[in-house]
Order: structure tokens, then sequence, then C-alpha cells
């Protein structure tokens, strides 16, 4: 086997059927571990020959897939998220050097194009995105954070040629929905890292975060959708340091 496609889930019914008929044809195997989802995810999961489907206790997004990588069978790896779908260029890349038996260069980082409420995002800190998301196995893995989590490697990072989109939210219950759960995560992370959320901080963080990713990065520009991703990602900031705020006046 030559390529893993690895995919963490929960409740991931709106987008993942189309994930995985974008790879399928890419891949050896896809690796798919499940956070006892309660929606459709393990049933559309089973249309598809070559996966493998193993749940587990979500025990925070760097353990889980980190897990992913470890059950990964191929030599290289491609991690995506339920909602990301890599366009042909990025798969011709990724057929082209996994042929390439001379190849030098183990880890990849691609660009995202991030398609925020149906619009790609250009500007506010959206439209120049990389991430490393193809790797051969052995050469990089995540940390073990609860969220945000960031892909460790002591290896040089090349580019892969086209992009991933990354279809965020599907609407903006979803997308609140999702900020209340990843917030309360970063809340919890920051207090095990020791992070302090004094009055000023909850108070002028949120503003400079707005100022941040709508003039500085220039997310006017991306109209309407710009504008509501400006505020939430100040609203967002304002969140997770008052329930870092909350969680140490609760344990002191």
């Amino acid at each position: 086997m030559k390529l893993s496609v690895a995919i963490i889930t929960f409740n991931e019914e709106r987008i993942l059927e189309k994930t995985l008929s974008s790879i399928e044809d890419l891949a050896d195997e896809i690796i798919i571990v499940d956070s006892y989802s309660t929606d459709r995810t393990e049933t559309i999961c089973k249309r598809f020959s070559k996966l493998k489907f193993i749940q587990q206790k979500f025990p925070g997004f760097g353990r889980q897939k980190n897990y992913a990588i470890s059950l990964c069978t191929s030599e290289w790896i491609l991690f995506l998220d339920a909602d990301e779908i890599p366009d042909e260029t990025a798969k011709d890349s990724i057929r082209k050097i996994i042929s390439d038996e001379h190849q030098k260069c183990f880890v990849y980082d691609i660009r995202f194009n991030n398609i925020f409420l149906g619009k790609a995002l250009k500007y506010g800190g959206w439209g120049n995105t990389r991430r490393e998301r193809f790797f051969k196995k052995g050469y990089g893995k995540y940390s073990e954070d609860i969220v945000h989590e960031e892909f460790i490697t002591t290896e040089k990072k090349c580019r892969l040629d086209g992009r991933i989109n990354h279809y965020t939210y599907k609407d903006i219950h979803h997308h609140i929905e999702k900020s209340n759960k990843y917030t309360s995560m970063m809340a919890e992370k920051m207090y095990r890292n020791g992070k302090k959320a004094t009055v000023a901080k909850i108070l002028f963080k949120p503003l400079y975060q707005f100022i941040k990713s709508y003039f500085l990065r220039l997310g006017f520009l991306d109209g309407l959708v710009g504008y509501y991703a400006a505020f939430t990602a100040a609203f967002y900031t304002f969140l997770k340091y008052k329930k870092l705020h909350e969680i140490t006046n609760l344990n002191k």
C-alpha cells in the first residue's frame, strides 16, 4: 500500500460522502476514527470498500489524530478533516510524489481554500492558510493538545501543488454551535498551560482580533461575509478568555 487517507469524525453526515468519494480513487486505504457519532456517519462510511471504520472515545483532537495515524498501514498519509476535499491538482501532485522512488521530501503543506457560509474567503487571514497534511509515515505527528493541535516534525517542509477545499460551516447555527464547543476546549487548554484571563484581556483581545481580521488583514474586501467572519472571530476570542476566567475562578 502506498497511500492511507486518515480522517477523524463525529456527526459528519453533512459532507462526508463527498469527501470520501473525492479520495476513493486516490487512496489504497481510508482510515476513519469516529467518536461514536449519533447521525448517519457510520452508515455513509460502510458504503466504501477501502474504508476501515474504528470507534474510540474522543480524547482530544491531537491524540485522536495520532491514533488514526498509528492505524495507517501505507507508506504515505494524507490527513483530512471530514469537510475537506482536495482538488484535482492536489491529487495529481500526490500521485506523482508517491510514485517517485527517489523522493527526498517527506512532509508537505498545502494551501487551503476556506469556504465560509458559501463564500471562498480571500482575506482576513483565511485566504493564505497552509497546513501540513501530506507526509510519509514516521516523519511527523500531532501535538497532544485537546484542540488547535499542531503538526510536529523535524523534517524540511515542502509545498504540495493544488488546494484543499474546506467547507467550513453549513449555516450560522452550525458555526455558533462549533464555536461554543471549541472555545470551551480552548479555555481548558489555556488553563492547563497556565494562561491567565485578566479583565483587560477579556475586554481588549476581542477588539484587537476584529481590527486585525477586518482591517489589517483586509477582511472588509470579502464583503458582508468578511465582516461576519471578523466579528465572530472577535466573539470567539471573547468567549475563550471569559471561559478561561470562569474556569480559573472555579478552581481557586
